[in-house]
């Protein structure tokens, strides 16, 4: 089959890495805030450079931002933050401008109010063409925290006309929102390569946007030494993490974070916690808890978990007092699981009286995420009904999208046929054929996916993807199915778009 490269390269290759995985792919958090920060000089000399300068020159509010980096005992992430609200160099909302939320309705990457997802709303949520029934989420697709996101860079894009603007990351795990970003000369700073970001062409007076998953503190470090114009489109959400770990640190507790040690958000909160330990599911959690309740082998655990522990973590001392926060986009229902877990086994070591010293929780769950997930299990909920079932599921993200891989899993979990397309690049029309990813990784070409005869679809979204991307996707269904079908007319008037989570 020669499917369009466009559903392979975006994000195929950055998809998520199991720990149990080859370890020759694999790096810890540690290197990777080492990484993060290279450039030609060493991130120390940039620094010393930038002390020196300010030395001279140097705001009160610079002067906090250094006395917050600056505690051996203590990185205080909270006090930092607050520094960069008073350079005068820092920006953190949206200010709805109007023609950068028109553009990215032409660019379609916003929500639809005139196509096929738009009437769809309008229509219960159901649309019928010829036999094909298409079942959408009640949720699905952008959530609040990602429109924020690409709505803050295209109006920075608007703001900073003739300045050179960054992005630390992609956007949002989205091909086609990235792509968008590039054709609007917005350069994204990739670790292409494993051996760390270049951050040497960011000068004094340029223009950087912080991703919606946030950035480790190695990085807003660095680009607050060098004085550039902050764009900080980091979730609410996200930061809500971030705040659960400052005060876990603040109470000596170590962070266990439920996520994946390579996904940007995780790496990002590992940096604002002072002790932590990242758990990828409820089996590694178990490991852990088995660990504090009967000992074990302190070689084996740090083996086990070498990449995803802070520097010097000993888990004789270190599991005394503990704290959960997670990645946003990780399975609700899990977090929790491990959320019980973690106390239980708190409870019967230490004993009730010490539970609430020894043991810490703030609910970080993701509205998004959990409603999005809830979504998905309430449309496959009723296979056993021949009236309510669906014959298949279609999750539209990119590849690279943690939340939507947690999507693509539940159907998997329910053995409903499932396809995770990043885009309809991955679809051949012609041929009938798509090449779609598993929960787990796996690139699979199926061959004959639609096949003839009535025909009920699920579909959902993730939380980066536009509604455009799923109007591609069924425009490519439904064409398999008539090849005479040329797309659903557009409304004359704009539907109002579905409210995100706030």
């Amino acid at each position: 089959m020669t499917m369009n490269t466009n559903c392979l390269h975006t994000g195929f290759a950055q998809g998520h890495v199991s720990l149990g995985g080859s370890t020759a792919h694999r790096s810890s958090l540690a290197l990777q805030e080492r990484r993060t920060v290279k450039s030609r000089r060493t991130v120390a000399s940039v620094r010393c450079q930038a002390a020196s300068t300010e030395t001279e020159q140097a705001t009160p509010a610079d002067a906090l931002l250094h006395n917050a980096s600056s505690k051996a005992e203590r990185f205080d992430g909270r006090a930092f933050r607050r520094g960069l609200g008073k350079t005068g160099r820092y920006i953190r909302n949206p200010i709805n401008d109007k023609d950068s939320l028109a553009l990215m309705e032409t660019h379609g990457v916003g929500y639809s109010t005139t196509g096929l997802v738009a009437q769809m709303r309008e229509s219960g949520n159901l649309w019928q063409f010829k036999d094909i029934t298409v079942k959408l989420a009640n949720a699905y697709g952008y959530c609040w925290g990602v429109e924020r996101a690409v709505q803050m860079a295209y109006e920075a894009k608007k703001a900073y006309p003739g300045q050179k603007l960054y992005v630390t990351n992609e956007i949002i795990h989205n091909p086609a929102v990235n792509q968008r970003l590039k054709e609007m000369d917005i350069e994204i700073i990739e670790d292409k390569t494993g051996t760390g970001k270049d951050f040497d062409p960011v000068q004094e007076g340029d223009v950087v946007i912080l991703p919606a998953f946030g950035a480790s503190v190695s990085e807003m470090r660095l680009l607050s030494d060098r004085k550039v114009q902050l764009v900080d489109t980091t979730c609410p959400w996200v930061s809500k993490v971030w705040n659960a770990v400052d005060n876990q640190s603040r109470k000596a507790h170590t962070s266990i974070i439920h996520g994946k040690y390579s996904h940007e958000e995780t790496v990002a909160t590992a940096s604002f916690a002072t002790t932590y330990l990242v758990v990828r599911d409820i089996a590694e959690a178990e490991y852990v808890a088995d660990y504090i309740s009967n000992g074990g082998s302190k070689t084996e655990l740090l083996d086990k978990f070498k990449n995803s522990v802070s520097a010097g973590f000993d888990p004789d001392t270190d599991l005394e007092r503990l704290g959960l926060a997670n990645q946003t986009t990780m399975l609700r229902d899990e977090t929790l699981q491990i959320g019980k877990l973690l106390e239980k086994t708190m409870m019967e070591k230490y004993g009730p009286a010490e539970l609430k010293d020894r043991y810490m929780v703030m609910d970080t769950i993701c509205d998004a995420t959990q409603t999005r997930q809830s979504a998905v299990y309430e449309l496959t909920a009723t296979q056993d009904q021949a009236d309510k079932r669906v014959d298949m599921m279609i999750v539209v993200g990119g590849f690279n999208s943690s939340n939507t891989s947690h999507l693509q899993e539940i159907p998997e979990l329910r053995s409903v046929p499932s396809y995770w397309v990043n885009s309809a690049a991955c679809i051949d029309v012609d041929s009938n054929k798509v090449m779609h990813k598993s929960a787990h990784g796996d690139m699979n070409e199926t061959k004959n996916w639609i096949p003839d005869g009535p025909l009920v679809i699920g579909v959902t979204s993730g939380a980066s993807t536009p509604d455009r991307a799923v109007e591609d996707v069924l425009d490519k269904v439904f064409k398999i199915r008539d090849p005479s079908y040329a797309g659903v007319p557009p409304r004359l008037e704009p539907a109002v778009p579905a409210k995100p989570e706030e």
